[in-house]
C-alpha cells in the first residue's frame, strides 16, 4: 500500500492590491474557499468560527535580515443565531447579518479597503515610491474555538482551513491627497 497524503482544505488568494487612500494605504484581495461539512455543521449548531487575516510588509536589506516595517491582523467572527435564524459576521465593533451561510461567506471572502498603513506612515518608515515585500494570508484560528473543539481539532483535517502566505513585491503608490 502507498501512503496517502491528506491535504488540508485551502484558501486561495487572488487579486491582492495595495492602493493609496486619504488615510494611508489600504489592501484589497479576494479569498476563495468553502467550508467543509464539519465546519458548516459546527457553525450552524452555535460554534463561533474565527477567521484571521494577516498582513506583513518587509523592506529588503542587503546587509542584514529583511526589516519588518508593518504587521497587522484582522479577525472576523462567523456565528449563527438560532433565535433570528441568521448568520452574523463581525469584525471589531461592526456586525452584519445574513439569511444564508453562503451570503456571509461571500462577504468574508472579499477583503476591501483594509487600512494596513495609516496616515502616519512616516512613523513606520514607509515611503511612497519605495519597494517592499508584502505577504498576506487568511486562516481559521482554532485556538479561539471552545476547549473541547480545540482538542478535537488537533491534527484533524476537517478543522484545518488556511491559505499559504501570498508574497509579492510592490512599489507603494503615491499617497492620495
Amino acid at each position: 500500500m502507498l501512503p496517502v497524503l491528506v491535504l488540508a482544505a485551502e484558501i486561495e488568494i487572488s487579486n491582492p492590491q495595495i492602493t493609496a487612500s486619504e488615510d494611508g494605504f489600504v489592501i484589497s484581495a479576494d479569498f476563495s474557499f468553502e467550508l467543509n461539512e464539519r465546519l458548516e455543521e459546527a457553525v450552524t449548531k452555535g460554534v463561533v468560527l474565527y477567521f484571521v487575516t494577516e498582513f506583513e510588509m518587509t523592506r529588503p536589506r542587503w546587509y542584514w535580515l529583511d526589516e519588518k516595517v508593518v504587521s497587522r491582523n484582522q479577525t472576523h467572527r462567523l456565528s449563527f443565531h438560532a433565535l433570528t435564524r441568521q448568520y452574523r459576521l463581525s469584525t471589531g465593533g461592526l456586525h452584519q447579518s445574513f439569511d444564508t451561510l453562503s451570503e456571509a461567506l461571500r462577504v468574508l471572502s472579499r477583503l476591501r479597503n483594509w487600512a494596513v498603513i495609516d496616515g502616519r506612515a512616516e512613523k513606520t518608515g514607509v515611503q511612497a515610491g519605495d519597494t517592499y515585500m508584502v505577504a498576506l494570508r487568511m486562516r481559521l484560528d482554532t485556538t479561539q474555538l471552545p476547549r473541547p473543539f480545540q482538542i478535537s481539532a488537533l491534527g484533524n483535517k476537517d478543522w484545518s482551513l488556511a491559505s499559504e502566505w501570498k508574497v509579492w513585491q510592490t512599489t507603494l503608490p503615491a499617497e492620495a491627497r
